[in-house]
């Protein structure tokens, strides 16, 4: 009796092959009830660091010798911050080209990937070979962007879904010039992932893949259990392999591919049952990809990046001493009394003593913006700076001419309860008197105070008046120089 019916099992099996049966629900419990292991490279704000794709393809390549079926995921912000990718001919074609060679699965949108404005971004989403997965974006047909909320992966027997969001701002739009998202609707993060939830019950495994920021990321694990993983980016957050929130795990590095994440999701039954996370450290990785390096050695055969503008003489140490030297350069090539930038727009925080290049400028300074200059009050211009607080997310804006100091509403700096600004002599400004003032685009568009003056473009961009700054000094010295105070 027993015989026939393992005789009996075996003749419905065999006939749902020939038949060619469609599998149900039930048979999917089936087919996932074994124990296996899901492995996954992720990365985030990779900045365009070509030069560390090399190693970065060489351990992808030595986890697909593990597991063939690794996934390779990046949370966004895969451009902006190499001239090399940036302002090649194909704006950030040598990164698309570059993450199609080591073979990604998926990224999804980082505020940067609209820095080129529509018609660019449509292109790259074009040229890649991997889908771009947001579900909080709605781009008008028209501008050719093409992606999709979620994507489903059948990963030996086991059923992934993930979902994509991309991180919006004060004003609903992503950290980017707001001409680059003018025909882009797009939804609030939580409200987008309600919406979609119900995907728990059509996979296995349920990961969250957004560019939102570590704080957001947490408070997304504490709304919604239902994730298994959250693999995060934007804050360039730097986490010890994964933390486990509210028995989410979630995942994030800092920027530039320093490191990446390799995640194991162990699934059991349909059911993840084991996860854990540890770090790679990419730039110190022993091994290359000699494909990889080829393409990589490739795009970087331009030696006008590497000319020389200026010398500095002692090595620059913060953002702030960068932002200084990036306003003094506004300031004075403009012939203006005072210039102010968004502290967002200085994209590192340090460089050595010594040579200041062609390459080190379009890398501090690599999004096109170009100039804006007019004349307001001091009032108005005290208030363009807390409203620059307000919307840039990364403090106060740097400044030339003028010095401030600011007293918050508490030690995590959530608003200013007061803020003075002062002349170069140390004397209060006089807010009723009018100055010449001068910013870049960016600036002058997300400071929506009132200003009886918006501005005139004067079509110099921004990074090429730093490099004319540069050549006219020669030598340069911000060692220990500060624009900001701060009260708690």
């Amino acid at each position: 009796m027993k015989m026939k019916k393992t005789v009996c099992a075996v003749l419905v099996v065999l006939s749902a092959f020939l038949t060619g049966k469609v599998a149900t629900a039930q048979d999917h419990k089936i087919k996932t009830s074994y124990k296996t292991d899901i492995h996954i490279i992720s990365g985030n704000d990779m900045h365009a660091t070509i030069e560390n794709f090399p190693q970065l393809g060489a351990i992808v390549d030595s986890m697909r010798r593990i597991d063939k079926n690794t996934l390779v995921i990046s949370a966004g912000d895969n451009r902006t911050g190499n001239p090399l990718n940036d302002i090649y001919s194909d704006p950030s074609y040598p990164m698309v080209a570059l993450m199609n060679q080591i073979g990604f699965d998926c990224t999804t949108f980082g505020n940067h990937e609209f820095d080129s404005g529509q018609e660019g971004l449509a292109r790259n989403i074009n040229e890649s070979s991997f889908p771009y997965i947001c579900a909080n974006i709605f781009p008008d047909p028209q501008t050719g962007i093409q992606t999709v909320p979620y994507k489903f992966f059948d990963i030996k027997g086991v059923k992934i879904c993930i979902l994509g969001v991309v991180e919006t701002d004060s004003k609903g739009k992503p950290s980017t010039h707001p001409k680059n998202v003018e025909d882009i609707s797009f939804a609030p993060v939580e409200q987008t992932i309600r919406r979609y939830i119900w995907l728990r019950d059509e996979c296995d495994v349920f990961i969250l893949l957004s560019h939102i920021g570590y704080d957001a990321d947490t408070l997304m694990a504490s709304k919604f259990p239902q994730f298994d993983l959250i693999i995060g980016g934007h804050s360039h957050t730097q986490i010890d392999g994964g933390e486990l929130h509210n028995g989410v795990l979630i995942t994030q590095n800092v920027n530039k591919l320093k490191r990446v994440t390799h995640t194991i999701l162990t699934v059991e039954n349909g059911k993840v049952t084991g996860k854990s996370a540890n770090n790679i450290e990419v730039a110190g990785y022993p091994r290359k990809n000699t494909a990889v390096k080829a393409l990589v050695d490739f795009f970087s055969n331009n030696p006008e990046f590497q000319k020389v503008l200026a010398q500095a003489e002692a090595p620059f140490s913060s953002y702030e001493e960068l932002g200084i030297m990036m306003c003094d350069a506004l300031r004075v090539m403009g012939q203006t009394d005072v210039a102010i930038s968004n502290a967002g727009g200085v994209r590192y925080d340090s460089h050595p003593a010594g040579d200041f290049t062609v390459n080190d400028v379009l890398r501090l300074d690599p999004f096109g913006n170009t100039a804006v200059v007019m004349n307001i009050t001091g009032q108005e211009l005290r208030d363009m700076i807390i409203s620059c607080f307000h919307n840039d997310t990364y403090g106060l804006p740097f400044m030339s001419g003028i010095t401030c100091q600011a007293t918050y509403t508490d030690s995590n700096r959530s608003d200013i309860k007061d803020l003075k600004l002062f002349d170069m002599e140390g004397k209060p400004l006089n807010l009723k008197k009018k100055f010449k003032v001068i910013t870049n685009s960016y600036t002058a568009v997300i400071c929506d105070a009132p200003r009886s003056d918006q501005g005139e473009d004067i079509n110099r961009q921004t990074a090429d008046m730093l490099m004319e700054y540069l050549q006219k000094m020669q030598k340069v010295n911000y060692q220990g120089r500060r624009c900001i105070s701060e009260i708690f």
